[in-house]
C-alpha cells in the first residue's frame, strides 16, 4: 500500500469552490482510499491506496468523484510520499547561503511540460524572483511574497501548457511530515 498527496487547486478561495475538510475526507474515503488526513483548507489529502493507477489516472478519479458530489471542476495533482521527500531534499535554493524559508515555494504540475516550453521560459528574469523547473515540480524563491510574483500558478500554466498549483515551503514540509507519520501506521 503505498502513501499519496493529493493536492487540490482553488477550493476555498475567496468563497469559491467550497468543500469542506470533513466533506473531502469522507469523499476519499468513499472511494476506498485509506487512512485519510487532510491539512488546512486549501485542499491538501494525504491517504494510502492499494489500485495500481498512474498519478494521472488516480487524478482523475478524485476529479470525477468531487465533480460528481459538487458540480464543479477541481483539478487535483497527485505526488508520493516518497516524490515529496525528493523534492525537499533536492530544492536548489536550500544550497544556496542561508535562504529566507518562508520565501520558498514549490510548483506543482500535473504533468511534465514540454521540452519546448520549458526552454521557452527557463532563461526569463523576474529579479528578486527566482525559480527552477525540475521535471513536474518547479523551485520558487519570492524575496517580496507569492502574492506578489509574476511566476504564479497562471504564469506557469500559460506558458508550460500544464495545470500548476503551488504550496509554500512550510506547508510541503508539514505534507511529507503526515505522509511518514500516516505510512508508519
Amino acid at each position: 500500500m503505498q502513501t499519496f498527496i493529493s493536492i487540490l487547486r482553488g477550493i476555498n478561495v475567496s468563497g469559491q469552490k467550497k468543500i469542506l475538510m470533513t466533506d473531502l475526507k469522507a469523499l476519499y474515503e468513499s472511494l476506498n482510499y485509506m487512512d485519510v488526513v487532510t491539512y488546512i483548507q486549501s485542499g491538501n489529502v494525504i491517504f494510502k491506496c492499494n489500485e495500481k493507477l498512474t498519478d494521472i489516472q488516480l487524478a482523475k478519479k478524485i476529479e470525477n468523484a468531487i465533480y460528481n458530489k459538487y458540480q464543479f471542476h477541481v483539478p487535483v495533482i497527485i505526488r508520493s510520499k516518497e516524490e515529496i521527500g525528493k523534492i525537499i531534499s533536492s530544492n536548489p535554493f536550500l544550497k544556496e547561503k542561508d535562504p529566507d524559508r518562508k520565501k520558498l515555494h514549490v510548483t506543482f504540475l500535473s504533468e511534465f511540460p514540454s521540452k519546448e516550453n520549458v526552454e521557452s521560459i527557463e532563461n526569463i528574469d523576474f529579479k528578486p524572483d527566482q525559480f527552477k523547473i525540475s521535471g513536474k515540480d518547479i523551485y520558487l524563491y519570492v524575496p517580496n511574497g507569492y502574492g506578489e510574483t509574476k511566476i504564479s500558478n497562471a504564469f506557469f500554466e500559460k506558458k508550460l501548457k500544464v495545470t500548476a498549483t503551488t504550496r509554500n515551503w512550510n506547508s510541503v514540509n508539514k505534507l511529507f511530515e503526515i505522509a511518514s507519520f500516516n505510512s508508519s501506521r
